[in-house]
């Protein structure tokens, strides 16, 4: 139906309509279009919008990153003949993808019971901050808030050393993951049933939803997490570990790698040692047994471990900087980037790379970032408007 260049096979059938801005949205919707999505990203006119551009400068990293595989067009939604226009294409579409404030989108008359009048098919996937209903509907949402009211900061960070907030968005990126999946999920759903329904979660509920067994450990024993630092929780002894040149991570759990492991650093007295035999012992000595462990590593450079432990299938791994990262074999062996040439950016311009592989219908990199109504006669045409209607949007500054 349109002529867009999809990213895989997988999603060409279906077109999304893509109101989000700054992350949580843009990751949900990147996620569909890196699955070969027709994506219309739709932007207000240049100039109407006061203040910065929510999201960072379009040029940058962060927002070109977030913003592949898709096409732009503007669209002025605070105006009544906006508004219909995006009614008109909703009609057509799958989905509609937003994370306004939860009043805003009713405030504008774009909510979902709108788009379901026109188009009951339409899945219409929501990311707020705390819900779209309850006593925090209407606050604001930021990852960092979400961090700290879903329980990860008071768990991240070393003992006793205070909040520590996580070195990535993770409540954005998740909530926009999880609202990405349901929106899927929708789509499915609605090949049984003909019908389209509100997808919706929020910060608040996909950081909580990560903090899996430490969220379980309080539901089901009553027990609060405390910060741990480097040292896993329950895993003894899994943590950070200093060695002759710097520092590895070494994950020892149940007897056999235990046992292993012990063998391997040259500590056999340490297998059946009073203070360390079993599990509970170890938990018991962590921080005695963390100082004996690093004791035999004095000697021994980083990789000369790693080597011995991955020889002996112990699990362990360098602590790598960004720069690093991007080096290591299997790294590049993993293809976790890959290159579309950005008339912003220049040729071969490397952007993260989706983490699925699919054999068949595989994620490649089609389209880079649109400039701003980048596509917006391109698309207009091809929802059946004409040179002359859409001349008259550019005059009334519709579009």
């Amino acid at each position: 139906m349109m002529p867009f260049r999809p990213a895989s096979s997988a999603l060409k059938r279906f077109t999304v309509l893509d109101l989000t801005r700054v992350r949580s949205g843009p990751t949900a919707v990147r996620q569909l279009a890196d699955w070969g999505a027709n994506v219309i990203k739709i932007e207000m006119p240049e100039g109407l919008e006061p203040g910065d551009a929510p999201g960072g400068p379009r040029h940058g990293s962060d927002f070109q990153n977030l913003h592949r595989n898709k096409r732009s067009m503007t669209l002025n939604l605070k105006s009544p003949e906006g508004v219909e226009i995006l009614k008109a294409m909703a009609g057509k579409a799958d989905a509609i993808v937003e994370n306004f404030r939860p009043d805003v989108k009713t405030r504008l008359g774009i909510d979902y019971e709108a788009m379901r009048a026109v188009n009951p098919r339409i899945v219409y996937g929501s990311i707020s901050g705390f819900g779209q209903d309850g006593p925090y509907r209407d606050r604001p949402g930021f990852d960092q808030i979400a961090q700290g009211m879903g329980g990860l900061m008071w768990i991240t960070g070393m003992p006793g050393q205070g909040p520590v907030r996580v070195g990535i968005p993770i409540a954005d990126l998740t909530a926009g993951i999880f609202c990405a999946y349901g929106i899927v999920v929708a789509l499915l759903e609605r090949e049984v049933s003909g019908q389209g329904q509100w997808v919706h979660t929020s910060l608040l509920q996909a950081q909580i939803f990560m903090l899996d067994f430490q969220a379980s450990r309080w539901l089901m024993d009553g027990e609060v997490p405390p910060q741990a630092g480097n040292n896993h929780p329950t895993s003894i002894p899994t943590g950070v570990f200093k060695t002759a040149d710097g520092h590895i991570n070494i994950a020892v759990t149940g007897r056999k790698i235990w046992e292993r492991f012990c063998h391997a650093i040259g500590a056999a007295d340490l297998i059946d040692h009073k203070d360390y035999a079993t599990a509970a012992d170890r938990s018991k000595n962590r921080n005695a047994l963390n100082a004996e462990i690093e004791k035999r590593l004095q000697g021994m450079g980083s990789d000369a471990v790693i080597e011995k432990l991955n020889a002996a299938g112990v699990p362990c791994g360098q602590i790598y900087k960004m720069d690093q990262v991007f080096a290591d074999p299997q790294v590049e062996h993993l293809k976790t980037y890959v290159e579309i040439d950005s008339p912003a950016r220049g040729p071969a311009t490397r952007f993260v790379a989706q983490p699925v592989r699919l054999e068949r219908t595989p994620s490649s990199g089609q389209l880079p970032p649109p400039g701003i109504g980048q596509h917006t006669d391109e698309i207009l045409r091809e929802f059946g408007y004409d040179d002359a209607a859409i001349a008259g949007f550019r005059q009334r500054r519709v579009v």
